[in-house]
């Protein structure tokens, strides 16, 4: 069944209900207020009988007394102890005959249905005490048939379910409107999502009203949606052109000294270390760089981090060591706190900062400074070269897949521009920062900065 037929029966039945139980309450009202105005007539009229019998004593005038206050179907009786009826005046002997007389010391409302000679009618019967002093004398017993009652009755029956066929009419009307209204939006992007599944190429809703409620903010959060999926797919397909470029030109050297060995041989011993030389670097190279791709990929399907605690002191010192031993270059680590404990994947944190180190080595000549800080909810690291710098209008792409600021010497210092978006990533993943600080020709610094709620300081 679809959304909009059930959200169109749904929304029916529920107006249904919610008339049925409309119309018993205004039934049920109608007939109490109806009988109850016919019974303080009643009460009005016994009242009005029993001060004119106060002031007759004679049974003649009593009598038509009771005979002058009669309505069309009805009857006045005055009862006795044991319900004996002392006057009786009435003009419908049906009536008459189908309810007794009944004393009483207490007011009384009773209502009786008889089978008179158009079908059941109502009789509504008062009964009031007469008093002489604090004497009960008798009751008065006034009934009368509700004729009219029945006629409005059924009246209000018709209009309420005339009313009530209309309104469901109406609500199915309604209903249909609302229910295609409210999911116009949704048929639209299921239509986009057919059309998407089909063709292969993200599509956006076009939204044309500004509604501004919750179905126009599904929509937009769906096109946000499809920009991000635009956004990485453009990202997917430049990740492959650039790694495609990237391994063509070693694989062209490969093949070319392959080629070289196949038709001169292995006699001219030179240009055969040169061709094997030459194919281990490049294959040296490729290989790198597949674990490099590798790497990147694993960092962005990883959602979670296998946390310890360590000692960024130590290991800064210690990637420092290395370093100086391998490249033979000044390096100077700049800390004050003795020991900085922190949370944190200690294999991935050492990889960023090998990855900022490396790039200082690799576009300076001078000395490089490390500074590491300490705060009580922050720990910061920064790696500051003297070298080349970057462009201003260039630091908004550092952090880009392949993106290298020197072109020219990237083939020769083997940097695949990588390294930075690695480094980034293994922050996000950390819930840090990195920031770049570049002036063109006096050097960059680039800050780590580390949100821990429960630092160490020593």
């Amino acid at each position: 069944m679809k959304i909009t037929t059930k959200i169109n029966l749904l929304t029916t039945a529920w107006m249904l209900c919610i008339l049925i139980l409309t119309n018993f309450l205004v039934f049920f009202l109608f007939m109490k207020n109806t009988v109850t105005m016919d019974e303080n007539m009643l009460f009005q009229k016994s009242k009005d009988i029993m001060a004119e019998i106060h002031l007759n004593q004679s049974s003649s005038q009593m009598e038509e007394t009771l005979r002058d206050s009669l309505t069309e179907h009805s009857f006045i009786r005055v009862i006795g102890p044991k319900n004996k009826v002392i006057l009786h005046e009435t003009n419908d002997k049906l009536l008459s005959k189908k309810i007794k007389g009944k004393y009483t010391t207490k007011k009384q409302t009773q209502t009786h249905i008889i089978f008179a000679e158009h079908g059941e009618e109502q009789v509504l019967v008062v009964r009031v005490p007469i008093k002489n002093g604090t004497n009960f004398k008798g009751s008065l017993e006034i009934a009368e048939r509700l004729q009219g009652l029945e006629a409005r009755r059924e009246l209000l029956r018709v209009i309420l379910i005339s009313s009530t066929v209309i309104a469901a009419f109406l609500s199915l009307l309604g209903g249909r409107w609302l229910a295609n209204m409210i999911m116009r939006p949704i048929s639209n992007m299921i239509h986009t999502m057919e059309d998407i599944e089909k063709s292969g190429v993200p599509k956006t809703i076009s939204i044309q009203d500004n509604t501004k409620d919750e179905l126009q903010t599904m929509a937009k959060t769906f096109n946000r949606m499809i920009a991000r999926l635009q956004l990485n797919i453009e990202k997917q397909r430049q990740f492959v052109s650039d790694a495609s470029h990237e391994l063509k030109t070693p694989l062209t050297v490969i093949k070319s000294y392959a080629n070289l060995l196949r038709r001169h041989g292995l006699k001219n011993k030179k240009m055969t270390d040169e061709a094997i030389a030459a194919i281990h670097l490049e294959a040296t190279r490729i290989q790198k760089m597949t674990e490099t791709f590798l790497d990147l990929a694993e960092l962005e399907n990883e959602t979670l981090l296998e946390t310890d605690q360590f000692d960024l002191v130590s290991l800064c010192k210690s990637i420092i060591k290395q370093f100086k031993q391998v490249y033979k270059r000044e390096i100077s680590f700049h800390y004050k706190e003795n020991q900085i404990l922190m949370d944190g994947d200690e294999l991935k944190i050492k990889q960023v900062i090998i990855i900022l180190l490396d790039n200082a080595i690799k576009y300076s000549n001078e000395k490089i400074d490390v500074f590491l800080e300490g705060h009580e909810n922050q720990v910061l690291v920064r790696v500051k070269d003297y070298g080349i710098g970057i462009p201003e209008d260039e630091i908004q792409h550092i952090f880009e897949r392949f993106y290298r600021v020197d072109k020219a010497r990237s083939r020769e210092t083997g940097g695949s521009g990588l390294g930075l978006p690695i480094a980034k990533s293994i922050m996000n993943l950390h819930k840090g920062e990195i920031n770049l600080i570049s002036t063109q020709g006096e050097g960059t610094e680039v800050i780590l900065r580390f949100s821990q709620k429960n630092n160490l300081l020593k």
